[in-house]
């Protein structure tokens, strides 16, 4: 178990490393002058010089990636590039916040669902619930992210007046007007549920038929024949040893979706007008914030190595023969 964690250990600061070095490289080959993004166009060149100099853009860029990793690192993102200038820490921690409530909704929804579905039409192979099941699971798929979220805005939310929407929002603060910065998961809830209902509609399809196909691989295994033989109830062997395997390739997809979910619903996020990460990363873009584009990244790339770290653990609880040594 030590030798497991330290090696998973290692393998963490050097994907974090890497990840760094690409991420500081990337954002220095984006076009346009950070210094003439943040003046304007009228600006001189003494005050575009003077920017760059506050901004130790002038630096050799060995300089600027240590500054900037030994900042990371020790918890200090440092200041928004963008006017007016804001801490990044505090920023972040609002939108990583936001992001993960969203997050967190969307899986609680999704997995159950796309499990319990999976299982049915695995165990229903070439029958009538397998086949309802994975035609409505691609129909829904199919739809863009934007024609499923403009409609449960107009049906359920203006048609029906059943959950409210954002109303405005400043890109700036954790939250619209219509939420209040502080609020608590349950009350912040009636505005996660129309763009958790959209990401949850995304993912169901691609994990309901990876379930699907486990569940129907193990099924034709000899120890279900052997099991079924010996006499034992097919629901137990089905729940204890067939769900149990089937399941692995699921935690995996999960694990990876963590990501997307917090810094890829761009799409939901502004059909929304839902203030995630997301949306702050095209934003930073834009006004090329280099040290909040590198911020956001190097943040998503660190809870996508946790979420892995835990799907690790959770191959060894589904499945004893993974040995964690």
């Amino acid at each position: 178990m030590i030798r497991f964690l330290l090696r998973r250990l290692a393998f963490f600061v050097l994907t974090l490393f890497l990840t760094s070095l690409l991420i500081f490289a990337l954002t220095r080959v984006l076009p346009g002058d950070v210094a003439q993004v943040i003046l304007g166009r009228e600006a001189t060149d003494a005050a575009l010089e003077a920017t760059r100099e506050e901004l130790g853009l002038n630096e050799p860029l060995l300089v600027q990636y240590v500054d900037w990793a030994a900042s990371f690192f020790t918890g200090d993102l440092g200041q928004t590039f963008s006017s007016p200038r804001r801490d990044i820490n505090e920023l972040l921690g609002a939108r990583v916040l936001n992001s993960g409530r969203l997050a967190a909704l969307t899986l609680l929804l999704a997995v159950p669902l796309a499990v319990t579905l999976g299982v049915v039409a695995g165990l229903s192979e070439g029958k009538f619930a397998d086949g309802l099941i994975s035609i409505l699971s691609l129909s829904v798929v199919s739809l863009p992210e934007f024609v499923t979220g403009l409609f449960l805005i107009n049906v359920v939310a203006l048609g029906m007046r059943q959950l409210p929407i954002i109303q405005s929002l400043d890109w700036w603060f954790p939250a619209s007007s219509s939420i209040n910065p502080n609020a608590t998961f349950s009350e912040a809830l009636p505005f996660l549920w129309l763009p958790a209902i959209t990401a949850t509609l995304v993912l169901l399809a691609y994990v309901i038929r990876l379930v699907r196909a486990g569940v129907i691989e193990e099924l034709k295994k000899d120890y279900v024949n052997t099991a079924t033989l010996k006499g034992i109830p097919r629901r137990r062997v089905v729940f204890n040893h067939v769900l149990r395997n089937a399941l692995i390739p699921t935690v995996t997809v999960i694990a990876t979706s963590t990501g997307w979910l917090l810094s890829g619903l761009v799409v939901i996020e502004f059909v929304f007008n839902y203030p995630g990460l997301g949306r702050l990363l095209i934003f930073a873009i834009n006004n090329r914030d280099l040290p909040l584009v590198q911020a956001i990244v190097m943040v998503t790339v660190v809870i996508i190595l946790i979420a892995n770290f835990t799907a690790d653990i959770l191959y060894a609880v589904l499945n004893p023969r993974i040995k964690l040594a």
